[in-house]
């Protein structure tokens, strides 16, 4: 049985070009590439093997992909009243208002949303639950704090780029990262960017600031937001300057609803800008596992909080 799906690749001349904190990400064929799909029935070994080769497995097809897109336009209709979409459009397309949404408003609609039941079947549905199960070779545990994000096009908001266990030092390293695109996701509206191979340069990042942060408080070391970090936890801001320091790729996809992503908490990760010409919102959400045997960081046990620190 093939252990990967053949990826529907654009041509390089198709590509869009990308942006992200002011820079242009490069195109060339060292310096971007694409993320290699793995079929949603491969064996549990092939995706053990390819995940530990890898930093990630990139996994089509696994959700239903009629679920996802209804619970797209579920989330775009508990949303309407900020003003996120564009009146008379179907939520399930989630295309983005042309008027000024109401910031203030969706942040905490947002915030409720994450606390619903909805959301929290979204993300504990029977398969995945199943899957990580045996994926962790043990009973998995979820992170209470989950995160949902929606970006809309013509904005410069961007994730910059970070492993995600800056954010998860108070408990196991032996953390999974689900990411999930809620809706098809095109490469230009600024799905989710993996810097190749890097989830050894996050290792020995990681490794280095053990070192370096002996004179920091128990507190101080499990903080994103201490003197040895960069704001908010960051690798860096500069995406192109990445690949070149690091002799590598920045890997993208278009994803499919359906989709997921599992990446390793060491793999540096990042968005561009969405430049949808269709204006359709991105919409996203991910989540973190770990075997419920292992420390767990108590800081993850709340709901997410715009303002958490996390």
């Amino acid at each position: 049985m093939s252990s990967s799906v053949a990826a529907e690749r654009p041509a390089a001349s198709s590509m869009p070009t990308l942006h992200a904190n002011g820079q242009t990400l490069s195109s060339a064929a060292n310096r971007m590439g694409y993320l290699t799909p793995t079929s949603a029935t491969t064996s549990l070994v092939e995706m053990r093997r390819q995940y530990e080769e890898q930093g990630y497995l990139f996994i089509k097809g696994f959700l239903d992909r009629q679920d996802v897109i209804d619970f797209r336009g579920w989330v775009f209709e508990q949303l309407a009243a900020g003003r996120l979409t564009e009146p008379g459009t179907d939520f399930a397309a989630g295309i983005s208002a042309s008027r000024s949404p109401d910031k203030a408003w969706l942040d905490r609609r947002l915030m409720s949303l994450v606390r619903s039941t909805a959301y929290e079947g979204f993300c504990a549905q029977p398969r995945l639950a199943r899957f990580m199960d045996a994926f962790l070779d043990g009973l998995s545990y979820l992170h209470k704090r989950k995160i949902m994000r929606f970006t809309q096009p013509g904005t410069t908001t961007v994730t910059p780029a970070h492993y995600d266990l800056v954010y998860l030092r108070g408990g196991t390293s032996r953390i999974v990262t689900a990411w999930i695109p809620i809706g098809d996701t095109s490469i230009a509206m600024g799905g989710l960017t993996y810097l190749e191979g890097s989830h050894r340069i996050g290792s020995d990042m990681e490794a280095k600031f053990q070192i370096e942060g002996l004179d920091l408080t128990p507190e101080e070391r499990i903080s994103a937001y201490n003197k040895n970090m960069t704001e908010g936890g960051w690798v860096s801001k500069d995406l192109p300057d990445m690949a070149e320091r690091f002799d590598t790729r920045w890997l993208v996809a278009d994803y499919e609803a359906g989709d997921v992503m599992l990446h390793s908490p060491f793999m540096i990760h990042a968005s561009t800008t969405n430049q949808d010409p269709e204006r359709r919102i991105r919409l996203s959400t991910d989540i973190r596992y770990q075997n419920v045997d292992d420390e767990i960081d108590a800081r993850w046990n709340n709901h997410w909080s715009l303002n958490d620190m996390l």
